[in-house]
């Protein structure tokens, strides 16, 4: 596993975030509890140390598994990233919503909440005024916002009292965003992706089955492989360990310049 400072935050965090979507009885597509706590052992047990979940995940069931398994070990060695619904932005719901979460967590703290997605019948000012007296009782250490633009983000960064430390966009070789991920790193914003693979959608792409097979490397190594090296933390969906081991396994081999071109060139917008 390698490391990366987040930002302004000091805090050094795995290059590849654990996504706890799929935790919690709410799809076809997610695991029972036991299944889950099992997923987040073992990516604690291989270098992971971050890990995202959201108030919506299992209807809060997401942040419970989460929580269970996290109190067998030393809170101020994991960073735990929650996020808050868009129609729960206003003051106090913002603030009720973000102690719910705190609960069912099971502590203390959150070392990220997001807000999941703009709201435009809410004031951001309103959201985020929430979000620095949440900052000021140490219920959070940073904030971030998830699914800004490039314009949302601007106006984030110059209403909030507390620097916007991330950023959490859908970004893949498809829908690569160049000029929001260069504004957000320009000015200290981490990018990450949520989706980087684009829900399977790139895995059968000519190009990337292509460099699959020269690499040796699955399709996924190389989706992956390719956002670490454009500075951006990935947040894979696991299901397995096996896809934990897979999505790990990106530090040991670089894609050539050419390749990396190639990729790009995938953009669709």
């Amino acid at each position: 596993m390698e490391y990366t400072t987040l930002g302004g935050t000091g805090m050094e965090v795995s290059r590849i975030c654990l996504g706890c979507m799929s935790f919690g009885d709410w799809g076809e597509w997610t695991l029972e509890a036991d299944e889950s706590r099992e997923i987040i052992e073992r990516a604690i047990d291989l270098g992971i140390n971050f890990f995202d979940t959201a108030n919506v995940y299992s209807g809060g069931e997401s942040e419970e598994i989460l929580g269970d398994v996290l109190a067998e070990y030393d809170r101020d060695e994991v960073f735990l990233t929650s996020k808050v619904l868009p129609k729960h932005l206003n003051y106090e719901s913002l603030i009720a919503a973000c102690e719910d979460s705190l609960d069912r967590l099971g502590t203390d703290y959150l070392d990220l909440y997001l807000i999941h997605w703009p709201n435009p019948a809410i004031s951001l000012r309103e959201s985020l005024d929430a979000m620095a007296t949440l900052h000021d009782r140490g219920l959070i250490k940073n904030v971030g916002v998830s699914n800004f633009s490039r314009y949302q983000l601007s106006a984030a960064q110059h209403v909030s009292d507390v620097p916007i430390a991330v950023n959490q966009i859908e970004y893949h070789p498809y829908l690569q965003r160049p000029k929001l991920r260069e504004d957000c790193q320009s000015e200290d914003v981490v990018v990450e992706a949520a989706a980087p693979l684009a829900r399977t959608a790139v895995l059968s792409d000519p190009t990337i089955q292509e460099l699959a097979d020269k690499y040796e490397r699955t399709p996924a190594q190389v989706i992956l492989r390719w956002a670490i090296e454009n500075d951006v933390v990935v947040l894979p969906r696991s299901t397995s360990e096996a896809h934990i081991r897979e999505n790990i396994d990106l530090f040991d081999f670089q894609l050539e310049e050419s390749d990396h071109q190639r990729i790009d060139d995938l953009d669709r917008e």
